[in-house]
């Protein structure tokens, strides 16, 4: 998981991973695309997401194609869905307990007593 999310941290892969989500794409071509990054930055790139097993990489003669791999993708999402909503308990937890010892140590308010009418006063 560590690798995952280390790799997710460069904005770079995350643009390569979207744009072999949804198709399989030769690495010349996903290189294409980044015309502001050499081929061998991108080749590099590409290896560091198939070592977190971001991306499946098959190959069809002398090309590699790459496609995202969606099983670590759903085994990433459900460990972030986790983290992300144990962390929302613990937080709703401690809120809910400060509350019940805030309500405890404060006495409650009574309202105010009317004063005694004076003798002759209705």
């Amino acid at each position: 998981m560590d690798a995952a999310l280390k790799a997710l941290a460069e904005p770079r892969r995350r643009a390569i991973l979207k744009l072999v989500w949804s198709q399989e794409l030769p690495a010349t071509e996903i290189a294409q695309r980044f015309g502001d990054v050499s081929r061998p930055a991108i080749s590099q790139h590409l290896a560091v997401l198939k070592e977190a097993e971001l991306v499946t990489e098959r190959r069809d003669g002398t090309r590699r194609l790459y496609r995202a791999n969606r099983q670590t993708m759903a085994e990433l999402r459900a460990f972030l869905d986790d983290y992300w909503t144990s962390g929302l308990e613990r937080l709703r937890d401690a809120a809910e307990d400060r509350k019940r010892k805030t309500r405890t140590k404060t006495p409650t308010k009574q309202a105010p007593k009317k004063p005694a009418p004076k003798k002759g006063e209705k």
